[in-house]
């Protein structure tokens, strides 16, 4: 049977249809894992109680996905470009930096230089990294007081910068020189990532000892981006060492911020195609960090807020009453990915059955209970896999999910690794996903 769309004028700039099937796209940030002795070897995908969950997994099918590329351990900016159909392969991705500035609405232009950072702690002796995200243990006062400080004290000759905090260790900086385009083929200052053709790939830091590095050119133009990074670096290091936010941090237990550690730069504004067109859907999103605002501004989604990211509760409530507007929603969640980066595997474990019981439980239960008309259909997800034994984001494939009913199914019964190896749709690319799933879709007649 063909899909049936309902034809309705929204914005005259985009095309825009609305069908009767209603598509729900849940990516869970960094939930891949693998086996961890705390978890009597299990994952925790494995290990959590998740009823709501393998609810919707009887209704479907299973298998991997490698959101980027094989052995690429990918950032969650580029994966989740992958993850909703945008492929990189043959082209220069524009950088996270970029991405992030857009997110939390810094003036970016051509030719300026957006880097993504993390507050962290060092050893100022000898730059060691003692906490690339200062214990996460940062409050809004305490960001916004270091970057009024930096701002104040940090000057660079010839160079206007903006810096701004988002959420919780993060930072986004934006550089910009006149009359002159700076270059963006530099490295990282933070070495647990490396930048290969302007993607951030994470690099296995679990058994080494960590420096702040400096930036290095790989061209002409980008030595003034390298001298300026480096320049940045060295003077917030010597502004934030003993200052007074830091002494307070001390007394109360806290790890200072001494260190702003910097990667993924980028000079240019994203050109990619729009989703709505690309698909010739009508998409939102519901998202809360930086990352995904820009990523859904830059690809033309409509976006959605609903609190902070542990706000499950409330963003099921919002996505069920927004989804009827739309044709498909994209949800991204925060929480394990953290726990990964800990190497907390029950702490990992806790965050998916809370998001199980907050957000597919009352999810669940408000699209039971709103009489719509419409189907609905699941994509479950991640952006990538960060296994808790590693504490970093790694190329293990991640489980796939893709629901509705009257589906066949292939006896599915749980989103987790296991069923992932057993599942009918096999091992596919993150860039498929979408298309493969409106395949599904339409042959089973919805």
């Amino acid at each position: 049977m063909e899909l049936e769309y309902i034809r309705i004028k929204f914005d005259e700039s985009k095309f825009s249809v609305l069908t009767k099937s209603k598509t729900i796209y849940v990516l869970l940030d960094g939930v891949g894992d693998l086996p961890h002795p705390d978890l009597n070897y299990l994952t925790p995908l494995e290990a959590a109680y998740t009823p709501n969950l393998d609810k919707i997994a009887r209704n479907g099918i299973s298998g991997k996905v490698t959101s980027v590329g094989d052995g690429i351990a990918p950032q969650s900016d580029i994966a989740v470009f992958n993850m909703l159909g945008y492929n990189f392969k043959d082209l220069e991705y524009f950088g996270r930096g970029v991405v992030e500035c857009i997110g939390c609405g810094i003036d970016f232009l051509d030719g300026d230089l957006a880097l993504r950072g993390n507050f962290a702690t060092i050893d100022s002796s000898n730059k060691r990294i003692i906490d690339r995200r200062a214990g996460r243990s940062i409050s809004r006062a305490d960001s916004e007081a270091v970057c009024n400080l930096i701002r104040e004290r940090v000057k660079l000759a010839g160079i206007e910068y903006s810096i701004e905090p988002t959420i919780g260790h993060r930072v986004v900086l934006r550089f910009r020189k006149k009359d002159f385009r700076l270059g963006q083929n530099v490295t990282n200052t933070d070495p647990a990532y490396e930048k290969i053709n302007g993607i951030g790939i994470a690099v296995d830091t679990s058994d080494s000892a960590l420096f702040v590095a400096k930036s290095q050119a790989t061209d002409e133009i980008s030595k003034v981006s390298a001298d300026v990074i480096n320049d940045f670096s060295e003077q917030v290091i010597n502004t934030l060492d003993n200052c007074q936010i830091n002494k307070e941090r001390i007394s109360h237990g806290l790890l200072p911020i001494n260190c702003i550690l910097l990667r993924d730069a980028g000079n240019k504004q994203p050109k990619v195609e729009d989703i709505n067109e690309k698909y010739k859907l009508n998409f939102a999103s519901l998202v809360d960090m930086p990352v995904e605002i820009g990523i859904s501004k830059i690809v033309g989604m409509k976006s959605y807020e609903a609190g902070e990211p542990s706000d499950y509760e409330l963003k099921a409530k919002t996505l069920a009453k927004v989804i009827g507007n739309h044709d498909l929603a994209y949800v991204h969640i925060k929480g394990p990915d953290e726990f990964g980066h800990d190497g907390d595997a029950r702490g990992k474990k806790r965050n998916i059955e809370e998001i199980d019981r907050y957000f597919f439980k009352v999810l669940n239960s408000e699209i039971e209970q709103s009489n719509s008309e419409y189907d609905i259909h699941y994509i479950i997800s991640g952006d990538h896999s960060t296994p808790c034994v590693k504490k970093a984001h790694t190329d293990d494939p991640i489980p796939l999910l893709i629901s509705g009913d009257g589906f066949a199914k292939d006896g599915t019964t749980r989103f987790t690794e296991a069923n992932s190896e057993r599942g009918s749709l096999g091992k596919i690319y993150g860039y498929q996903v979408i298309n493969e799933a409106l395949k599904i879709f339409h042959q089973n007649g919805k």
